[in-house]
């Protein structure tokens, strides 16, 4: 895993988001030429993974700690299908150098697919797709003030050119976004494509013996 603030690998042997360094701590002005080697370095080994390639495929980033209850469904996603994934804390506006440095960097450490969740003006993801040609998933974050749709709003209007896939408010989107990366992946992995459409055949299943009392 990249040796970067508020950073988790999510898999068997870890579940919780350690809490970010203060913003003046942050490494801004070397994280663009040590993160590929630190990578190689820090990364954690999903043991259970199925898929051959044990080092993060796809990255989780939030906006602040407290998106984590929210995120977290995205990376328990991830990890109930075996995919090796990534959690970090950063901000478009408070680490901008950070942000960029890390989505320019992704692809090279073996990152596939990116989620960015945030609230607000929420630019995250726009920030990240501005600075990788990997896919971008974003999050909207449900906020106090408008109760999410100014996250909507913001993640999903990008300008023509610098695409963000934009999924759902909160939890349902968190999850959502998972599930997209898993497809997105999945599409040169039959493996994974299996466990997908077993995943959806359960959930056909399901509804199909609901009972109603």
């Amino acid at each position: 895993m990249r040796s970067v603030p508020g950073a988790v690998a999510t898999g068997p042997q870890r579940s919780r988001l350690t809490a970010p360094n203060p913003v003046a701590t942050l490494p801004v002005l070397s994280v663009f030429g040590e993160l590929k080697t630190m990578a190689k370095k820090h990364r954690s080994k999903n043991s259970k993974s199925k898929i051959r390639n044990s080092q993060p495929l796809v990255a989780v980033l939030m906006g602040s700690k407290s998106d984590w209850d929210t995120m977290r469904a995205a990376a328990d996603t991830l990890q109930q299908f075996g995919v090796p994934n990534e959690s970090h804390v950063m901000s478009a506006h408070r680490t901008p150098a950070l942000a960029s440095e890390f989505a320019a960097t992704a692809e090279s450490v073996g990152i596939e697919v990116i989620i960015a969740a945030a609230g607000g003006a929420a630019h995250l993801a726009g920030v990240i797709a501005a600075h990788t040609t990997l896919p971008v998933l974003g999050v909207p974050m449900k906020s106090d003030a408008l109760n999410g749709l100014d996250s909507l709003l913001s993640t999903v209007q990008m300008p023509a050119g610098i695409p963000v896939g934009t999924l759902a408010i909160g939890k349902p989107g968190a999850t959502n976004a998972a599930l997209l990366a898993i497809a997105i992946l999945a599409n040169s992995r039959p493996a994974l494509r299996k466990k997908l459409r077993e995943f959806r055949a359960g959930q056909e299943k399901k509804i199909r013996e609901t009972k109603l009392d």
